[in-house]
């Protein structure tokens, strides 16, 4: 979903930096489309990096096994943590 967002505020921000010739008395919208261009483009970074990161991730399951003898038979025990 954050690649979609930076996605859509790259192509606003190209809208308002290169496409518009209108102007607004309070507001430069040639700057406005640039920082949205650099939002985006940090947006699909940060989420970039933080999908590799949550694919690095390991699971590692610990199985502690061992015999009980219990009038003279042999009974297994296992637990498993996670």
């Amino acid at each position: 979903m954050a690649i979609g967002t930076g996605i859509f505020l790259i192509v606003l921000g190209a809208i308002f930096t290169f496409a518009l010739n209108a102007s607004v008395d309070a507001v430069n919208l040639g700057a406005v489309g640039w920082i949205c261009m650099i939002a985006g483009v940090a947006s699909i970074a940060i989420s970039l990096i933080v999908n590799a990161q949550r694919s690095n991730t390991t699971h590692r399951e610990i199985r502690d096994e061992h015999a009980v003898r219990d009038d003279n038979r042999e009974v297994r025990h296992s637990t498993v943590e996670r």
